[in-house]
């Protein structure tokens, strides 16, 4: 098993996470296949590219990878469901609503307590997301709604099992997790016309949108909490429409702006203030320590000079050792 990464690396790898996640978005919009059968060509390929990766069915059967793995195909299931029965906005928003999960869960299953500049970060983001999806969020689709808060909820619980497993392998989660989304999701598969485009699409969010997030993600969880991931991660939806202004010209309004700009700010510091807290831990990690409290060295002894003299005391100011003679 290779080591976890820098927390620096870690914080890379989660960015190029929420980069593959958000381009999710975008390609919804340009494939023609119902909702479910994208969930399970997704997890398909996920499937056998987990297979390659872990070099075969690599499960430890443990509570928390079972619960990793339920938390990780519900999340999707009910994300899918919810955009059926609620607007879009209101769906991701209320997904989104993970870190304060996190929090909870992190808290009482892995005992990470959560420091003041997460509570901070956490609020900030909230604020930004709620102004980036002001104009589309509605209180029609209570029953959507209600799949959307589940949604966050499963979501938080696949991040932190997939940390509880960082002393193993965090990916073996994603993996039982594809295998049972596969095993929903295939039966739409045969209900599907396979264009060209649409296999090409299908294939990229199979290969890149959920297996290499993944696997970059698995990584990056050995290192950092399970909050810090999740924080990072609410880049995806400030990101997600930026892919479609690029491809299809969708520009986003005043607000939405205002709101990704707040939530790409305050993820920023929130990782700046842990990149700068772990070159602290590593500075006094190298420093001595008495019963585990890190300390600074005693200063050297005095010389002593009635050692030196042979007992007759300190040399008399009239000597002048370096010449050899008096003054």
């Amino acid at each position: 098993m290779t080591p976890p990464p820098s927390t620096r690396t870690a914080l890379g790898f989660l960015l190029l996470t929420a980069l593959l996640w958000s381009s999710s978005g975008l390609f919804f919009k340009l494939v023609s296949w119902h909702p479910m059968s994208i969930f399970g060509g997704r997890a398909l390929i996920a499937s056998i590219v987990f297979l390659v990766y872990l070099r075969g069915v690599r499960f430890r059967w443990t509570r928390m990878q079972a619960a990793g793995a339920a938390g990780y195909a519900a999340s999707q299931f009910l994300f899918i469901f919810a955009n059926k029965l609620t607007t879009a906005a209101n769906a991701i928003f209320l997904q989104y609503t993970a870190p304060v999960y996190v929090m909870l869960l992190g808290f009482w299953i892995l005992g990470e307590r959560p420091r003041r500049a997460d509570w901070v970060t956490t609020g900030v983001i909230l604020a930004g997301l709620l102004l980036f999806f002001g104009d589309g969020l509605s209180l029609r689709g209570v029953t959507g709604n209600v799949a959307a808060i589940l949604s966050g909820v499963s979501f938080a619980l696949m991040m932190v099992c997939m940390r509880a497993e960082k002393e193993g392998d965090p990916a073996q989660v994603v993996q039982l997790g594809s295998l049972v989304s596969a095993i929903i999701g295939v039966p739409w598969l045969f209900q599907e016309h396979w264009t060209p485009a649409d296999t090409g699409i299908i294939l990229y969010l199979g290969l890149f949108q959920i297996s290499l997030s993944f696997i970059l993600y698995s990584r990056a969880i050995r290192q950092v909490s399970a909050l810090e991931s999740v924080l990072v991660l609410t880049l995806e939806p400030v990101l997600n429409p930026v892919w479609v202004l690029l491809v299809i010209g969708e520009m986003p309004g005043p607000m939405t702006v205002l709101g990704g700009c707040i939530v790409i700010g305050a993820v920023l510091g929130r990782a700046l203030f842990s990149t700068r807290g772990t070159a602290g831990l590593r500075r006094s990690d190298n420093a001595p320590r008495l019963n585990g409290v890190p300390c600074q060295p005693a200063p050297a002894p005095a010389p002593d000079t009635a050692a030196m003299t042979g007992g007759l005391g300190p040399y008399p100011k009239s000597l002048n050792l370096t010449r050899g003679k008096a003054r």
